[in-house]
């Protein structure tokens, strides 16, 4: 209540403040689809003010009675510089052309890119999809998440994988949402591909440093990604056949100017292409991989001051392994399926909502047979989640956002049931794991003066475990010796606190700034696993009145620099992170029946390193420079006799050198170099036989590195000459990932050859790579 009056009192005053003034507000669009534009930049010339649009592409400033000059931009479009003369409120939508409609007799003006330099805000990338689409894909299959792992400060997890670590954390620590829904896995083909299909996504946001008080619930980074909306304008075909995989997607407006859509799928075909080779006397008969997605959007414009949304996705990969030899099968099937409703309400020319409601669910099934046993395991996480946040604008020096959020959890951490002949093993872990949680945050974008800008936030959340829940207490040997049982909704342990976020910048110039950030995270969810990728056996689990929230805080700086009129932007950035409560199996861990909770040891991690990113935005030839310098350590009291060890995410360097060049109208080329540190792995140091069996002794955690990682992608695209009587457009993608086959390590194992009884045993270290070059083609056509 006292939080609510805070609000109300400040926008009292704000208001008083702006009483002479008046207001501009409206959209920022696509002129060709009617798409809006997130984050585009309207800047009133002389005035050194300016203000960015929201998630929704609204905008609104307030400025005293006169006539301006505005210019308004955004990545990827023209620059549109308009005169409006303001004495009264003006409500005006404004349209961005993007640049690849620019026709032959059009002057291009370059104007300066100072967003970088200006905002308060730090580590914030916005990744545009013709970016990744340029650049070189591992199976000719484009993936947003893969080009941001090609930024510094973000690894990747591994060969081909999806998953990636930011500044030090886990994969878990990185939230992720489609639309506003939290998507808990990622991949496809355990990991290889990210669910993300570049034809249905919009826009990628990444921020790694500095996390709006918006945003909460992790403690790395957050990847925020929108959808398309669907061409207002026309009906849009777009589709592509690739190496593995074929893609299709259609929109288009249901009504025009009011109400439109799209519809994406797209689905791998080895298994149907391998499937007729396969003889059905094969032992293999009957085994296959795919996997699949669907995405699909409307909208529908009631009036200028309200639009209704409704999204979703739908994934699944199916993987079948059968061994009719050894009578050995097993069924495998993951993925999300998430579903958003949006309500965007202008109040009035300076108060934006945005309510939503989210439905999202992860499942994984593991089903296995040999003979007469019998295997299943299964985990998955559902959410309901209900929110409204505000966007408002009292005057150019101060952006309030605020809002409320309310989620429910379904958990099923691990469930492992079995049968052999008659005997059911029945799983004593099978209760579902509920939770709510809730959130509350303010933050006020703040530009004390035309040197510093503020931004400082404040987010307060609870997480509460509820019943039906029983608690089990055991003794020595893991036997139940008695019970709590806690009833339906009952509280069984909450968990809560602060989180402030404080951002600020001083400009030094026009073209540089300094910029510090102080963040404070809870993380209420966990991902555990005995692997260092997100893998679908990975379980997700919540706090609870064993299991502890992760905290953590963490201080970043920089120094931000932009050369040659905005063509090249710099920068150099410093982070400290430290991180508690964070979660491991115990040593000699294996799945059991009893709950996974119980198999927990808990620690504490930190961070800390350097960033340096050069990028090129201009001009035929553009790209980054992205290098770090980066040590990240965990303690484990119950691991590693307690002493300090590097993780599984530590990499000491990390570079990566990206480039795209226009060799002609028809020809452009686009090369990847990534060069890091190899991983941190345990390894043994000692073999001996005991009983006559040789037995392995292993190193203390991580205390080996792998071979230095390092590759290089090329690719080269051709687009015809579009010929008239042709209503379509199309372009060739040729790509070679790992173009000089680097041999780099995956893992490595330890090979016996001879006989301890002859005395010529050996025991050698051999290394598994997974690939070589990989040419690709894929032919992309758009109607």
């Amino acid at each position: 209540m006292r939080g609510s009056l805070l609000v109300l009192m400040c926008c009292m005053v704000f208001s008083v403040i702006a009483q002479d003034r008046v207001t501009l507000n409206g959209y920022l669009k696509d002129s060709l689809t009617g798409e809006t534009l997130i984050g585009a930049n309207l800047q009133v010339v002389g005035q050194g003010k300016g203000v960015q649009s929201n998630q929704y592409g609204f905008y609104s400033i307030s400025l005293e009675k006169g006539s301006y000059r505005l210019l308004v931009s955004f990545i990827g479009y023209q620059t549109a510089e308009l005169t409006i003369d303001l004495r009264k409120d003006i409500q005006q939508n404004i349209l961005l052309l993007p640049n690849t409609a620019v026709i032959n007799n059009v002057t291009v003006i370059a104007r300066k890119r100072e967003n970088n330099v200006k905002t308060a805000q730090m580590g914030k990338i916005e990744l545009s999809m013709n970016t990744a689409k340029a650049l070189p894909a591992f199976l000719g299959e484009v993936d947003p998440l893969k080009t941001l792992q090609l930024l510094p400060g973000v690894r990747n997890a591994g060969e081909g994988n999806a998953g990636f670590y930011v500044r030090g954390g886990g994969p878990d620590q990185n939230l992720i949402l489609l639309d506003d829904a939290v998507v808990y896995n990622t991949g496809h083909l355990f990991g290889f591909f990210s669910i993300f299909n570049a034809d249905a996504i919009k826009n990628v946001t990444l921020i790694k440093g500095g996390m709006p008080a918006q945003y909460g619930g992790r403690l790395s980074s957050v990847v925020d990604v929108a959808m398309k909306e669907g061409n207002n304008n026309k009906t849009q075909i777009d589709a592509g056949i690739g190496l593995i995989a074929s893609r299709f997607s259609i929109q288009g407006p249901l009504k025009k100017n009011k109400a439109s859509y799209i519809l994406s799928a797209r689905r791998t075909y080895v298994d149907l292409l391998s499937k007729p080779f396969i003889s059905k006397q094969s032992e293999f008969y009957g085994s296959g991989y795919y996997f699949y997605d669907l995405n699909a959007k409307m909208n529908y414009r009631f009036s200028e001051k309200d639009v209704l949304y409704l999204s979703g996705y739908f994934g699944r990969d199916k993987f079948t392994f059968n061994n009719a030899k050894r009578s050995f099968s097993t069924r495998i099937p993951w993925g999300n399926s998430t579903a958003t409703l949006r309500w965007n309400h202008v109040f009035n020319k300076k108060l934006f909502a945005n309510t939503t409601a989210v439905y999202n669910d992860y499942k994984f099934e593991l089903a296995g047979r040999q003979n007469d046993f019998n295997i299943n395991l299964s985990s998955g996480i559902r959410d309901l989640n209900l929110k409204t946040d505000f966007d408002f604008y009292p005057v150019p020096e101060h952006k309030l956002k605020f809002g409320i959020q309310y989620t429910h959890h379904t958990f099923l951490p691990n469930i492992v049931s079995g049968s052999q002949d008659s005997v059911i093993f029945e799983p004593n872990n099978a209760s579902r794991k509920l939770a709510n949680e809730y959130a509350a945050y303010i933050q006020d974008d703040w530009e004390l003066s035309d040197k510093i800008k503020v931004n400082a936030g404040l987010r307060y959340s609870v997480f509460q475990q509820i019943g039906r829940y029983t608690l089990y207490e055991r003794d020595a040997n893991g036997n139940k010796l008695d019970s709590v049982v806690y009833g339906r909704g009952q509280t069984v342990k909450a968990h809560g606190g602060f989180e402030p976020r404080l951002t600020v910048r001083y400009a030094i110039s026009e073209l540089s700034s300094f910029k510090v950030a102080i963040t404070r995270n809870i993380q209420y969810i966990h991902l555990v696993t005995n692997a260092g990728t997100t893998l679908p056996t990975d379980l997700w689990v919540p706090s609870t009145i064993r299991v502890r929230p992760q905290t953590g805080w963490q201080y970043a700086a920089g120094y931000f620099r932009n050369f040659n009129n905005g063509m090249f932007e710099t920068s150099l950035e410093v982070y400290y992170k430290t991180m508690n409560n964070q979660i491991e199996y115990k040593e000699g861990y294996t799945p059991s029946l009893k709950d996974p909770e119980e198999e927990f040891v808990f620690g504490k991690g930190w961070s800390y390193g350097a960033e340096l990113f050069i990028n090129k935005v201009r001009g035929r030839f553009t790209g980054w420079i992205g290098y770090t310098l980066s040590w990240t350590w965990r303690r484990f009291k119950d691991l590693n006799d307690g002493l300090k060890y590097p993780s599984r995410y530590d990499r000491r360097h990390d570079m990566s050198v990206v480039g795209t060049y226009e060799l002609s109208k028809k020809w452009k080329v686009s090369g990847v170099f990534v060069y890091g540190t190899g991983n941190a792995t345990s390894l043994p140091e000692r073999f001996y036989f005991v009983g006559g069996v040789l037995t392995q002794e292993y190193s203390r955690i991580n205390a080996y590195r792998m071979k230095p990682y390092h590759r290089m992608d090329l690719s080269f695209t051709y687009t015809p000459t579009p010929k008239k009587v042709r209503k379509y457009t199309s372009n060739w993608v040729f790509s070679l990932y790992n173009a000089y086959s680097r041999l780099n390590p995956y893992f490595i194992y330890f090979d016996q050859e001879g006989q301890a009884s002859n005395g010529d045993l050996r025991v050698t270290a051999r290394q598994v790579s997974l690939f070589p070059v990989i040419p690709a083609v894929t032919w992309n056509i758009k109607m």
